[in-house]
């Protein structure tokens, strides 16, 4: 079961595409984050989505979010796959002990062996704020991530005082 919206997204620390550490708690009191699962690197529809994200990319960052893209696949598959498809956001490999942060995001498909598609924005308290997830091979569409990305705002919005 995904987590639910409010929740405390669980920290973790995966090598990117570069093999360099990323912890999601090195974000908090920073920035949000939008971590987008991904079933595998090169599949058509995971190509596609991704592709579709870097087009859109200016969405995250005209709001500051950090865009971060996690699969089971190693980081050097990432590697290559965000250079052939030219991604200017981090991958994450959730490759060892396989699928681990996937699991505790209850967005593991065991008998498949990767993650489902599901992203999830978490605001710079670390709280989940809003979530997109479909079955594999159904894509997440650009219109959820800006609708999700909109109750962030609004959630960050100051209250006026009145």
């Amino acid at each position: 079961m995904a987590l639910e919206i409010g929740s405390l997204a669980p920290d973790f620390e995966l090598p990117n595409q570069f093999g360099e550490h990323v912890r999601l708690s090195d974000h908090r009191g920073h920035r949000p984050v939008a971590l987008v699962f991904f079933p595998l690197a090169f599949s058509s529809t995971c190509t596609d989505e991704l592709c579709t994200l870097q087009d859109n990319i200016a969405m995250f960052q005209d709001q500051r979010i950090e865009l971060i893209g996690i699969s089971v696949d190693s980081k050097a598959t990432l590697r290559s796959f965000a250079q052939v498809n030219g991604y200017d956001f981090e991958l994450l490999a959730d490759f060892w002990p396989h699928g681990a942060v996937s699991k505790e995001y209850g967005v593991f498909l065991e008998k498949k062996g990767f993650a489902t598609r599901a992203t999830f924005v978490i605001d710079v308290d670390g709280r989940i704020k809003a979530s997109i997830i479909t079955e594999p091979g159904v894509a997440r569409d650009v219109t959820e991530y800006r609708a999700a990305l909109d109750r962030l705002a609004a959630c960050a919005a100051p209250v006026p005082v009145g």
